[in-house]
This record gives structure tokens, sequence and C-alpha cells, in this order.
């Protein structure tokens, strides 16, 4: 798979606010390239977000299984097995 910025370009189509758009004319002049730019920012923070997420969840998954290796479950004091 392609990184982010050696990918090749798609058009596509957004909708969005006609006056933020006009606007922001006044503030880039490639409003595509800007938005491209916020998006792979965006992109990339949830990417870190998602894998420090998986890594808590993995830690939390490893701090209970040690636990149970540990002390056990209570209820393998109450199991009819």
């Amino acid at each position: 798979m392609p990184s982010l910025e050696t990918a090749a370009k798609k058009p596509v189509n957004l909708s969005l606010n006609e006056a933020l758009v006009q606007e922001s004319r006044a503030y880039c002049g490639n409003l595509s390239a800007k938005v491209e730019e916020l998006l792979q920012a965006y992109v990339v923070s949830e990417r870190q977000a998602r894998q420090q997420h998986r890594q808590q969840a993995q830690q939390a998954v490893a701090g209970w299984n040690a636990l149970h290796d540990a002390a056990g479950s209570y209820a393998d004091g109450h199991s009819t097995l």
C-alpha cells in the first residue's frame, strides 16, 4: 500500500459550506492542497490514537491475565464443575 505522501491523486466531490469556501480562499490559494494537508494530519492523528488504544487494551489484558494467574478467579471457589 503506498504511503499517504506517494499515493496517486483522485478527484473527489465534497459538499462544503459555500461561505466557508469563499472565506478560505482569502487564506490559501490552493484549497485542495490545504484540505489534503489537513486530512492527512487527521488520518495520522487517528492512526496514532487507535494504535495507542490497542496498546492500552493489550496492557489491560496482560494485567488481568497476570492477576488471574497469581490469584485465580473468584468463581473458581464457587464452581460446581
